[in-house]
């Protein structure tokens, strides 16, 4: 009696345990709610806004409304994109909460010939087809404010890591919609040139006439209020939020003064420097009485010094594994100085080059140093390991000289880099003065000793930008864009992503400070690393035996080859016996090369199936049973403690 008098009280504390943990659990649930409080436990922080946000939705004084238009309804929707909407939804939730009342959140449901899906196509938002009924799903963000509104369009679960920094940017151009100004400064024609008017003039600057303006700069219109800024400029314009130098060599230190305060004041300073421009050389008029002389090279001097950073004009970057294959002189060269960079070059965490596949660039230059206290340096481009810096002189021989004397460094060479914080003056003594000025200012000495020297900064007072391209030729349209001829008009289409790079730089110096510290996000995709690393190995094992039987089957097709093109002229249609017979037997290799690479493979495939099938085994029936047997094992262990006492 007294044993079941146990079990009994056992049994009702049991019971009353498990109900009061869940009525707290409940209790805090309903109280985190109340007070909207939220831990974040995840690995990269996924679901907690960066500080860059936060501070661009504190300053909001205008009420922001973000509709969101999901097809939560529609058939044969994507589980992916069902689980990816959810987290759109959750971060919305987190814009609504840190927007302090300015931030509202809406959901819709755009169904077919809905009012929700009339205000989807009004707003921008457009829907995507999927299978084979034409059926679209909607999944996008409009962001309005007043009369502003800024859509995107289709968030694509590719571009989730930047999820974060796409909503945010939305945010801030509905609050600052005015065209953001950029400036060009070049040697190069980027503006365009137009045909001097005097005729003798025309004859002398032939090759100057009629250039239209970049497509870069054509395609900066679009978004900005672009203005040219001569190259010997004592002043920026007050009115100027980007300066954008393409090659602007032998700056005078009085222009070089106007960039450094044009920094301090806040401004956003893109520089496309170069060691060995390319396009300049072409642009110069042929000079056959005067020594040949490399393509000149650009620079920004002591601005470079003040800040800490270094750039060689004297050599460009060389590299191995991105050499491009060119022709020159009627052949096809392999020229390690002309760079075709992958996505593994670009600096995946960064929002400008995260979503970039290939780059070109011409006769690059590297950037060294970590810059002066007080800045940060992030790289954006850089080489692989297998790079070296290379000799101007070098770098105009033929592909296979310079790959010869190749040496590699084996350290990444900085191809890009992006400084941010607090800049400090180059120019400590003010503005510089010419010959003239010195001398006019020795006239005047002892006149009026007491008059003060105009004031300048010395150091920013917020946090400025700068960003640093060690090549200025892959602006140019030779090297970003193709242009063809459809139906009598002209159409450009880009060859790489240069022009889409240049566009993210000018896009994230356009915005607010805190919109370029917002970085690009970790994604909930979370991949089995062990089962990858198992695979990969697997597919190394088996990699050898598929190549080796390939190159196997590829000189018995060669022999095969080989004897058709042996044939003489009176066998054009028949082939003799010995002929015959070499086929035959080659034939008969080949198709048991054939079968034996076609085994191989399977066998690996049903290796790869194997695995994949015991770990979802695995992870379905093993686990629960490891589990359960675990639990029926202490209920067992308690049961005979309770029949001991």
């Amino acid at each position: 009696m007294g044993t079941e008098k146990k079990f009994i009280e056992t049994y009702l504390l049991s019971t009353f345990g498990v109900v009061a943990v869940l009525v707290l659990a409940i209790a805090v649930n309903f109280i985190a709610s109340a007070v909207n409080k939220r831990a974040d436990f995840t690995e990269e922080n996924l679901y907690t806004l960066s500080e860059g946000t936060r501070a661009i939705l504190g300053d909001l004084d205008t009420p922001v409304t973000l509709r969101f238009y999901f097809s939560k309804d529609a058939a044969q929707l994507p589980v992916h994109l069902k689980s990816y909407a959810q987290r759109v939804e959750d971060i919305l939730k987190e814009y609504r909460v840190a927007g302090r009342g300015n931030i509202v959140v809406e959901k819709l449901n755009p169904k077919p010939d809905s009012d929700a899906e009339d205000s989807a196509n009004l707003d921008g938002v457009h829907g995507q087809p999927i299978g084979m009924t034409g059926d679209r799903v909607y999944l996008g963000v409009a962001i309005n404010c007043l009369d502003e509104t800024v859509a995107l369009p289709f968030l694509s679960p590719d571009r989730e890591n930047l999820l974060e920094y796409d909503i945010t940017r939305a945010v801030y151009r509905v609050m600052n919609s005015e065209k953001a100004v950029l400036g060009i400064m070049s040697a190069l024609s980027v503006m365009g040139k137009q045909a001097p008017q005097n005729p003798m003039m025309m004859q002398m600057q032939q090759q100057q006439q009629n250039k239209p303006p970049w497509v870069v700069t054509s395609e900066l219109k679009r978004d900005f209020d672009v203005r040219e800024v001569p190259k010997d400029t004592e002043e920026i314009d007050g009115d100027i939020d980007i300066l954008m130098l393409v090659h602007a060599s032998e700056l005078s230190d009085k222009t070089l003064f106007a960039i450094d305060q044009f920094v301090l004041r806040g401004g956003k300073l893109l520089a496309f420097v170069d060691p060995m421009s390319v396009i300049e050389r072409q642009e110069k008029p042929p000079m056959p009485q005067m020594q040949y002389m490399p393509p000149g090279a650009s620079t920004l001097g002591a601005l470079f010094d003040a800040w800490g950073i270094e750039f060689d004009t004297e050599k460009v970057a060389g590299d191995l594994i991105y050499m491009t294959r060119i022709q020159r002189e009627g052949r096809q060269e392999s020229m390690p100085t002309v760079l075709s960079l992958t996505s593994k070059a670009l600096n995946a965490d960064d929002p400008v080059t995260s979503q970039l596949e290939n780059l070109l660039i011409v006769n690059g230059g590297a950037f060294s140093g970590d810059g002066v206290d007080g800045l940060t340096k992030t790289v954006l481009i850089s080489t692989s390991e297998d790079s070296q810096l290379i000799e101007k002189f070098k770098a105009q021989m033929p592909g296979d000289h310079i790959v010869k004397d190749f040496k590699p460094e084996e350290r990444r060479q900085e191809l890009a880099i992006r400084l941010t914080g607090t800049f400090k003056t180059a120019f400590p003594e003010g503005k510089p003065e010419d010959d003239a000025d010195k001398d006019d200012e020795d006239d005047k000495k002892g006149e009026d000793e007491a008059e003060a020297a105009p004031s300048h900064l010395t150091e920013s007072a917020g946090e400025g930008a700068v960003i640093l391209v060690g090549d200025s030729d892959m602006v140019h349209d030779h090297f970003c864009v193709r242009r063809q001829q459809f139906f009598g008009q002209q159409i450009v289409q880009p060859m790489n992503d240069n022009l889409s790079f240049v566009q993210n730089l000018a896009e994230l110096l356009s915005g607010d400070n805190n919109l370029i510290s917002i970085r690009s996000r970790g994604t909930l995709s979370r991949p089995f690393e062990v089962v990858l690393r198992m695979k990969a190995e697997a597919e190394q094992r088996y990699q050898e035996k598929i190549s080796a039987l390939e190159d196997e089957l590829s000189e018995v097709q060669r022999k095969i080859n080989d004897l058709q093109r042996k044939k003489s002229d009176d066998q054009k249609f028949i082939v003799s016996k010995e002929q015959r017979e070499q086929i035959s037997k080659f034939r008969k290799k080949e198709a048991e090369s054939r079968k034996k690479l076609k085994d191989v493979r399977k066998k690996f495939r049903r290796d790869i199936d194997s695995l994949e099938n015991n770990l979802k085994w695995a992870n379905i029936g093993l686990m629960p049973f490891l589990v359960g047997l675990s639990g029926i094992a202490l209920a067992i262990v308690k049961r005979r403690r309770m029949i001991r006492k």
